[in-house]
């Protein structure tokens, strides 16, 4: 009977814990706090769940626009925050329950590496155990990054796991990052009653999407009350009188920002340093993420799944490398993870969904390619429903009329780019989703209209600033 020690419960452990042990293997794993990992406690499950009452806030307040008018709008932070919590708990639960039934040894504790496929582990009601497995799996995942700012932890600021147990709403939220976590919590914030400030050391926001999308998403951020500041280099904050001070820099000019509280959000990085993970003979990059190679194995018999071998961040991706781990052992089928699509939804209003190749990277592709761009005023389920910001776009490559990418702007963005994602999994063309006969009027209705629209011409030679 093979041996396994699954190192983090996350959105990758948990599932390979149990379909090992399914499979008769001897699995232990060993988390140190929460079962599910941050999408479940600190991540997707709570945010998403706490962006439901802020959009329930926002309609409300906006409902005059369709003829129905709310004398007043009031909103609870505490009973938002029970509400929240107690979903994270119920999946929680469920997915304890989900390890015992398979027979999963579950410890509570911290694990260290003291050899190849060695652990020692610290448990939480202070006994030690010493373990030793055929194969070991790391799914430790990722916390948020503290910048290097003076002053920040005697502030009291928050990080997206502390602001989720807020239970009085700030007054005005400076928040330091301008990233997709920040555009997140900035809407919802300002939707249940905060003023809110972004402070972003770029020059513009998500520098990954293509700038009109940027600006499109911007605007709609600004039409609710987000401020933002760009360039902006945070010096240091202190607390004045209760309130937080942030002084920054903005080119050559000096600029202090006063609010109640102060959450950053300036990235992630993966929790090894307690590891000591080269003693299994794996090693770190600069990051502190583990090294793997396509199959996600990082030396003999050990493997690094979802955010501590560092990419991208996203519970799908975990939950596929615990697929491509599943099906190398169990069922002797390799598939490297490079292979794959990466799809992702921003969880604004409008969601932002993207897969594959944006506008700006077909630019320097190197070959021919058309975009087809379509604003959500002319989408008729849109207008319908009083949604009309933001934009649809594929990227298609010119000789083959296939598509290369797709990033939809607009009121239930990742479902329509989803459903443009299978498309492009199954291989249908512009020409073919042009042709489709789709139920009216939904949303995706509207991929006729996209690929009916005037494509612009890419001979992948441009600058792609533009």
């Amino acid at each position: 009977m093979p041996e396994a020690i699954v190192v983090g419960a996350g959105q990758a452990g948990v599932p390979l814990a149990r379909d090992l042990a399914g499979a008769g293997w001897r699995v232990t794993l060993i988390e140190r706090e929460h079962v599910g990992g941050t999408c479940v406690n600190e991540g997707c499950t709570p945010t998403k769940a706490m962006i439901a009452s802020a959009h329930a806030a926002h309609v409300a307040r906006s409902s005059g626009e369709l003829g129905v008018h709310v004398q007043s709008v009031r909103t609870d932070l505490g009973q938002i925050v029970d509400r929240v919590q107690g979903i994270v708990t119920e999946f929680r639960e469920g997915s304890e329950a989900g390890l015992k039934k398979a027979g999963v040894e579950l410890l509570a504790g911290e694990a260290r590496f003291s050899g190849p496929r060695e652990v020692q582990v610290s448990l939480n009601d202070g006994g030690q155990r010493q373990l030793r497995a055929d194969y070991v799996f790391i799914n430790v995942g990722a916390r948020p990054r503290w910048p290097e700012l003076p002053g920040v932890h005697e502030v009291g600021a928050l990080t997206s796991k502390e602001i989720l147990h807020l239970r009085e709403l700030p007054s005005h939220l400076l928040i330091l990052g301008g990233g997709y976590i920040s555009l997140e919590f900035a809407q919802m914030y300002v939707r249940l009653g905060s003023r809110v400030t972004v402070v972003e050391t770029g020059e513009r926001l998500l520098p990954r999407e293509d700038p009109d999308v940027v600006a499109a998403l911007r605007a709609v951020l600004e039409a609710e009350g987000v401020g933002f500041l760009l360039g902006a280099q945070a010096v240091q904050t202190r607390r004045e009188g209760g309130e937080v001070v942030l002084e920054v820099r903005q080119g050559d000019e000096a600029r202090t920002l006063s609010g109640s509280h102060l959450l950053v959000a300036v990235g992630r990085v993966p929790n090894t340093e307690h590891l000591n993970v080269e003693a299994t003979g794996a090693k770190l990059d600069r990051h502190g993420a583990v090294g793997v190679d396509g199959h996600l194995r990082a030396a003999e018999g050990v493997y690094a799944l979802g955010d501590v071998k560092g990419g991208p961040a996203f519970t799908h991706i975990s939950y596929d490398d615990h697929r491509i781990v599943r099906d190398a052992l169990l069922r002797g089928t390799e598939r490297s993870y490079h292979d794959r699509p990466v799809p992702y939804t921003l969880f604004t209003d409008p969601q932002l969904g993207r897969v594959g190749l944006a506008r700006q990277d077909a630019c320097s592709l190197g070959r021919p390619t058309r975009v087809y761009t379509l604003p959500m005023s002319s989408v008729a389920r849109a207008i319908e429903t009083n949604a009309t910001a933001g934009m649809m776009r594929a990227v298609v490559d010119d000789a083959s009329d296939l598509l290369l990418g797709v990033t939809v702007l607009g009121t239930e963005g990742g479902e329509v780019m989803s459903a443009l994602q299978l498309a492009m999994m199954g291989g249908l063309s512009a020409s073919d989703l042009r042709g489709a006969t789709l139920a009216h009027p939904t949303l995706c209705e509207s991929i006729n209209n996209l690929f009916m629209s005037t494509p612009e011409t890419l001979d992948g030679q441009d600058d792609p600033s533009t």
